[in-house]
C-alpha cells in the first residue's frame, strides 16, 4: 500500500538533554526519521530541548522548536501549525511519555492529530510488567515465575511465596533504574521501597531470578499488513544479571544454535503481533539457560530503542528511516534497500564479519560511586568495532574506548595478584573484560573464570587463544618473526603497537616490518547482503586479507574529518555535532568528504553522512592508513573534541596537512607557559601560575602564588581530576592523586580568584580577522566548571567596559595564536578586571548551543574558512536573537546515590537543555535555577 495521503505534516518529539540511559541514539533515529518523511514531501515540525543535536537543526526538519518538552509547548505547536501526525518513537521514552501523557489529556484528539508508528495500548502492556507477564502468558510464551507489588507488604508476601534470590523491576521506569537482584531476606527490604519509589506508578514487578543465563536481542520491523523481517540479532557477551545498555555485544549471535534462534525468531514475531497494531521498530530481549536452551522473554520495546541504532551500523540497514516510512503507511516490498538501491526493505540483511558493541563509562567523575553492574545502566556511551572475525572486532572496540589501552592486553598494564583479580571476575565492573584477560594470563584456570563470570565458554576461550598467540610470538625478535605469525595478529585484531610490546621494538618499526613482509591493510564494504549483491554506498570497515574494496582515485579534494570517539562526561554529542556540520559544509564547497569514527550512536556514522565513511577506532594506527590509502587535501581535527586534537602532534610530525589552526598554535594554547607569555606580551591578565613535575616543586610553587589553588593536569578535557586546594596537605595529596590516575602528566597550578564571575567567548577566526560569535555569563561564580554551570548568552550584567575587554582579549588571542577556524576563550572577572583562564583554538562545548540560540550555522563558516575557501569578511552574519538563552547542565546523579552531588571544577552534567526567556525573573527559569542550587558547592 503506498503511503496515508491524508499525512502532509508531522510532529516528532525528541528525547531531550542526554542522561545516563538515552543517550544521543535518540539524535541519530530523529535526524534519520526527518529526512525520511521530508523526501516524501512531508512538512515536519520538531521539538526537543537539547540544543547539541544534529536533530535541533534547521537541515534537519522544516520547523523546529527548541522548548521543554511537556504538554504545554506541544499545543502552542498545534496552535502554529496545521499537523496532520505525530510520530513518538523517535524520542526514547521520554516522547513516549510526553505522547501518551497528551493522549490522557485529549490533546491530538482535540487538534485531530493522528498518532503513528506506536500503539498505546501496546506501550501500556510492556512497561506495565504485570500486564506483560499476563500477556505473555496468554500467548504462550515463556516468562518468568513473578508478580507484581503497589505496596511494601504485599512486595514481602510475593518474595515469600517464590523464595530467594530474586529481581525486582519498577514499571515505567528508564535505563533499568531503581532495579536489583536480591540474593537474601536481609537485602530485600530496602531493594523494594527503592523500586517501589523509583516507579512513577509506584508498582514493581518481582520475579525468580534468572542471573547467569545467557541474554541476546532480535531487532524486528513490521509494517502494517504484518510483513515482519530480522535485522539483527544481538548476543550479550556479559549473562543475565547486567544491564544491556552496559552489556558488552555482539552481532550476529555467535553462540546461539540454529534451533534456538528459530525458536526465538518465531517468538518474537509473535510477541509484536501479539502486542498490538503498529508499524515500524521493535526490540526484544531474552534469556536462554545454558543448561536445557529454555528460552524465557524478558521484554519488549515497542519503538526505536538504543540497540536500533547498534543494529543500524552493524548491519548498514537504516531501521529509523524505513520506520518512519512504515508509519506512514508504506509496505517493506515498496520500499528500497538503501545500501545496493537494487533490493528492496523487505530484505533480512545477512553479515559476513562481527561486530562488538563496548560500553564506555565515566566512574572516574563520581568518586566513591558502586562501580558494580547491574541492572541499573550506568555507561555514558559506547563504541563499535567491526572485523571478519571475533577477537578482531573486541580488539578494535577497546583500541576504541580512549581508556589510555592500546587493546586487550599487550601492554604491560596487567593486573597480576590472584585475589583481587578473582574478586573482579565474581563482580562485575567496567574493567572485567580485561581482567579476564589478566586471569588467563596469569595462569588462573578456564574453570574458575567460567564459574565466576558466567560468560560463555566460547567467548572465554576466544580471550584464552590471545594469550597462546602472544606466548607464541614473545619466542621471537621483530627480524625473526614469522610473516604467517604477523598475519595471524593483525587479522585477530593486534595493533603495530601491541605486536611492538611483546616483542620489545618501536610500533614504526612493526609497521614497517609488515609492510616489508606484505601484511598490509584491506578494506570491506558494510553492504547489507554479505556481498550478494553490489552496494553503492561506501560504508568500510578495515581487516587483512587479498581484496581491498576501497576505490580512492576520485577528480575532487578529499578531506578527512576526524570523529569524537565515543561520549563521555566532557566530550559529548556537541562535538559530533560539529563534525557533521564539518562534512556538509566541505561537502559545499565541492570537496569529497571522509568520516573516521567510532561511535554507533552518532549522525556522523549515518552510511549517508560524508561521501565515504570508515567505521574504525579513532587510533592512530588506524587512522594513519587511511590516510596513505586516500591522500587527502588535508584533515580537520579541530571539530572532534580532544580525541581528534590529541592527533594533531603525530599528524604535524608525519608531514600530513592539519586544515585550520597548525599544529603549533595548538600546542601552544596546550601549553601553560608559552600560552602565558603570548599573553604577557599582549598585556593581558592572567591568574598567576606555575608548572610542577611532582609533589615538592607544587609546594615550592604554591608559596610563591599563593593559595586557594587550581590544580590540573595538562591536556584533558572536562575538567578531569581539576580540584581548587587550600593548603600545602591537599595539593600534595592531589598531586599525587593526578600522577597515579595518569602517569607523567604535569600538573597545572593557578591562583583561584575566589568570588570572581565566569564567562566565556566563541569566536570564528581567519588568521587575521575575527567575529565573536557569541559572549555567554555564567550564572554560578568561579570554581563550578563551565559544563555544569547555567551559561547566559548574552550576558545580563556584565557592563560595557568587560565586555569590551572580553571583546579586545578573544580578537588579540585569537589572532596571536594565529588561529583559522574556531575559538574559545574562558575569562575571569574580578574588581572589573578580566582574566584569562585557558584558550582553546577547537570547536567547544558552547558552539552548537550559541548556533541554535542566534540560528547561525558557525560551524559551516568556520570550516569554509579552515578550508581556505572563505574570509571571515565573506560572510553576512545575520544572528536572530530573543531574550536571552539560558544552557542549563543536566545530570544523572540519581544512576550514583551515595556519591558527592556537589559541582566544582571537574565537570559531571551528563547533557543539556537550552531555554528562551524575555527576562531573567521567568518563573520557568527561577524554579529551575532553585533546583539546580541544590547541587551547587557550598
Amino acid at each position: 500500500m503506498p503511503k496515508d495521503p491524508g499525512i502532509k505534516s508531522v510532529l516528532i518529539i525528541g528525547s531531550g538533554p542526554i542522561v545516563i540511559g538515552q543517550a544521543c541514539e535518540f539524535d541519530y533515529s530523529g535526524s534519520q526519521a526527518s529526512r525520511s518523511l521530508r523526501e516524501e514531501g512531508i512538512e515536519v515540525t520538531l521539538i526537543n530541548s537539547n540544543p547539541a543535536t544534529i536533530m535541533t537543526d534547521p537541515v534537519t526538519a522544516d520547523n523546529v522548536y527548541l522548548r521543554p518538552l511537556e504538554k504545554k509547548s506541544i499545543i502552542e505547536i498545534l496552535e502554529e501549525h496545521k499537523i496532520d501526525a505525530v510520530l513518538p518513537t523517535m524520542g526514547g521514552q521520554t516522547a513516549l511519555n510526553l505522547a501518551e501523557d497528551c493522549e490522557k489529556a485529549g490533546i491530538w484528539e482535540k487538534y485531530g492529530v493522528k498518532v503513528i508508528g506506536v500503539d498505546f495500548g501496546a506501550i501500556a502492556t510492556t512497561e506495565d510488567r504485570e500486564a506483560f507477564r499476563l500477556k505473555m502468558t496468554e500467548m504462550g510464551i515463556h516468562v518468568c515465575q513473578g508478580e507484581t507489588a503497589t505496596s511494601f507488604l504485599e512486595g514481602k508476601e510475593i518474595a515469600q511465596e517464590i523464595g530467594f534470590p530474586l529481581v525486582i523491576r519498577p514499571s515505567y521506569t528508564l535505563g533499568g533504574s531503581g532495579g536489583g537482584f536480591v540474593n537474601s531476606a536481609d537485602e530485600f527490604d530496602k531493594a523494594l521501597t527503592h523500586g517501589l519509589h523509583s516507579s512513577p506508578i509506584h508498582e514493581v514487578l518481582i520475579e525468580k531470578s534468572i542471573l547467569g543465563w545467557k541474554e541476546f536481542e532480535v531487532e524486528l520491523l513490521r509494517d502494517r499488513i504484518g510483513n515482519v523481517i530480522i535485522i539483527c540479532s544481538i548476543e550479550n557477551f556479559d549473562p543475565m544479571g547486567i544491564h544491556t545498555g552496559d552489556s558488552i555485544t555482539v552481532a550476529p549471535a555467535q553462540t546461539l544454535p540454529d534451533t534456538v534462534y528459530q525458536r526465538m525468531r518465531d517468538m518474537a514475531i509473535r510477541m509484536m503481533n501479539g502486542i498490538g497494531d503498529f508499524a515500524g521498530g521493535c526490540n526484544v530481549q531474552f534469556a536462554v539457560n545454558p543448561e536445557d536452551d529454555d528460552i524465557v522473554a524478558i521484554e519488549i520495546n515497542p519503538r526505536v530503542s538504543r540497540s536500533s541504532a547498534l543494529a543500524s551500523k552493524a548491519t548498514g540497514y537504516p531501521i529509523a528511516k524505513v520506520a518512519a516510512k512504515l508509519a506512514i503507511g508504506y509496505t517493506l516490498d515498496e520500499l528500497e534497500n538503501q545500501i545496493t538501491k537494487t533490493t528492496s526493505a523487505y530484505f533480512e540483511p545477512a553479515l559476513d564479519y562481527v561486530i562488538v558493541k563496548i560500553p564506555r563509562w565515566n566512574f572516574d567523575k563520581f568518586e566513591g560511586s558502586d562501580r558494580r553492574l547491574g541492572l541499573q545502566m550506568k555507561s555514558v556511551g559506547e563504541v563499535m568495532g567491526i572485523g571478519r572475525n571475533f577477537q578482531e572486532a573486541l580488539q578494535k572496540a577497546c583500541q576504541s574506548l580512549e581508556i589510555r589501552r592500546n587493546g586487550l592486553g599487550a601492554d604491560g598494564r596487567e593486573l597480576k595478584k590472584r585475589e583481587p583479580l578473582l574478586e573482579s571476575l565474581k563482580t562485575p565492573s567496567w574493567n572485567r573484560l580485561f581482567h579476564i584477560y589478566d586471569a588467563f594470563k596469569l595462569g588462573v584456570s578456564f574453570d574458575t573464570i567460567f564459574k565466576y563470570t558466567k560468560i560463555d565458554p566460547w567467548f572465554l576461550q576466544q580471550i584464552e587463544e590471545l594469550i597462546v598467540l602472544e606466548r607464541e610470538i614473545e619466542q621471537y625478535e621483530l627480524d625473526s618473526l614469522p610473516r604467517a605469525l604477523m598475519l595471524t595478529a593483525k587479522k585477530k585484531g593486534y595493533a603495530d603497537r601491541q605486536i611492538a610490546h611483546l616483542l620489545g621494538c618501536l610500533e614504526s618499526e612493526v609497521a614497517a616490518k609488515r609492510k616489508e613482509m606484505g601484511v598490509n591493510r584491506i578494506y570491506k564494504m558494510v553492504d547489507t547482503c554479505a556481498a550478494e549483491f553490489e552496494a553503492k554506498t561506501p560504508y568500510y570497515y578495515s581487516t587483512f586479507g587479498d581484496e581491498n574494496e576501497v576505490d580512492p582515485k576520485s577528480d575532487k579534494k578529499k578531506v578527512i574529518v576526524l570523529g569524537s570517539g565515543p561520549n563521555r562526561i566532557g566530550q559529548g554529542i556537541e562535538f559530533d555535532y560539529s563534525c557533521v556540520h564539518g562534512v556538509l559544509a566541505a561537502k559545499e564547497c565541492g570537496y569529497e568528504t571522509i568520516m573516521i569514527n567510532c561511535n554507533p550512536e552518532t549522525v556522523s556514522t549515518d552510511f549517508d553522512t560524508a561521501d565515504r565513511l570508515y567505521f574504525e577506532p579513532v587510533f592512530w594506527e588506524h587512522i594513519y592508513e587511511i590516510i596513505q590509502l586516500e591522500q587527502p587535501y588535508g584533515v580537520i581535527v579541530q571539530l572532534g573534541g580532544q580525541t581528534a586534537l590529541k592527533l594533531a602532534e603525530k599528524l604535524d610530525r608525519y608531514g600530513i596537512k592539519i586544515l585550520g589552526t597548525s599544529y603549533e598554535a595548538l600546542d601552544l594554547a596546550e601549553d601553560r607557559g608559552h600560552f602565558s607569555e603570548l599573553l604577557k606580551e599582549n598585556e593581558i591578565p592572567y591568574p598567576e601560575f606555575g608548572v610542577a613535575e611532582d609533589a615538592q616543586e607544587g609546594i615550592e610553587l604554591s608559596r610563591k602564588i599563593g593559595f586557594p589553588l587550581l590544580v590540573r593536569p595538562s591536556y584533558v578535557l572536562g575538567g578531569q581530576s581539576m580540584k581548587i586546594v587550600i593548603n600545602e596537605q591537599e595539593l600534595e595529596e592531589h598531586i599525587i592523586d593526578i600522577h597515579n590516575k595518569i602517569p607523567d602528566n604535569r600538573v597545572l597550578l593557578d591562583h583561584f580568584l575566589d568570588g570572581a564571575i565566569e564567562a566565556e567567548a566563541d569566536a570564528i577566526c581567519d588568521g587575521e580577522n575575527v567575529y565573536i560569535i557569541g559572549i555567554m555569563q555564567h550564572i554560578e561564580p568561579a570554581g563550578i566548571h563551565s559544563g555544569d554551570s547555567y551559561a547566559v548568552l548574552p550576558p545580563y550584567n556584565l557592563g560595557d567596559l568587560i565586555i569590551e575587554q572580553i571583546e579586545q582579549h578573544t580578537r588579540t588571542i585569537a589572532k596571536a595564536l594565529k588561529t583559522v577556524g574556531l575559538i574559545n576563550i574562558q575569562y575571569a572577572i574580578k574588581d572589573d578586571t578580566v582574566y584569562v583562564i585557558e584558550a582553546n583554538p577547537r570547536a567547544s562545548r558552547t558552539v552548537p548551543f550559541i548556533c541554535k540560540a542566534y540560528n547561525e550555522p558557525y560551524v559551516n563558516y568556520a570550516t569554509k574558512v579552515m578550508l581556505g575557501e572563505k574570509k571571515v569578511t565573506d560572510f553576512d552574519f545575520n544572528p536572530t536573537k530573543k531574550g536571552y538563552a539560558i544552557k542549563v547542565p543536566v545530570f544523572s546523579f540519581e544512576k550514583f546515590p551515595n556519591v558527592n552531588k556537589e559541582l566544582g571544577p571537574e565537570m559531571k552534567s551528563t547533557g543539556e537543555a537550552i531555554y528562551f526567556i524575555d527576562n531573567l525573573q521567568d518563573d520557568y527559569f527561577l524554579k529551575i535555577y532553585r533546583e539546580r542550587n541544590l547541587y551547587l558547592s557550598k
